[in-house]
């Protein structure tokens, strides 16, 4: 009889899965359910919360079956600026406004990549700034500042 083994990457991945899910059920089930046709504040997120929990098991699963392979080296670049990405853009946007915290993050975010060049990231962030302005902004009409208080303008 065979033994059951696991990949440690997706036990660790599958657990994390469970256990989130797990977190968000409990706390959208406080709240009011509803039915499928009349639902509560708590229906989605549980919703999403299972679906999260299922994931998990799946993946639990597949790491019985697969070959395992060892796992690589962990990417603290990509961990050290992909992760404060968001919380960089949500201390400055209020005060710098829409587009100067967008360029920012997005500056910021494109370096978690070694392969990332400069001028390359400039290109691209003032892409994505730019399309973001034009989708937000203008297509759908967003009510937020472009540029905020502590630019003066």
């Amino acid at each position: 009889m065979k033994s059951l083994s696991f990949s440690s990457r997706d036990l660790i991945c599958g657990l994390l899965f469970i256990a989130a899910g797990l977190v968000f059920a409990i706390q959208a089930y406080g709240l009011e359910l509803g039915t499928a046709f009349r639902m509560g504040p708590g229906y989605f997120p549980l919703v999403l919360a299972c679906i999260l929990i299922v994931l998990g098991v799946i993946i639990i699963i597949q790491g019985t079956q697969l070959e395992h392979e060892p796992m690589g080296p962990i990417a603290w670049r990509g961990i050290l600026f992909i992760l404060p990405a968001p919380v960089i853009f949500g201390l400055t946007v209020r005060g710098l406004g829409f587009v100067p915290a967008l360029f920012i993050t997005g500056l910021w975010a494109a370096f978690a990549s070694v392969k990332m060049k400069p001028g390359l990231a400039l290109v691209l962030v003032g892409g994505l700034t730019l399309f973001s302005v034009i989708v937000f902004s203008y297509a759908l009409g967003l009510p937020f500042r472009r540029f905020g208080p502590w630019l003066g303008l």
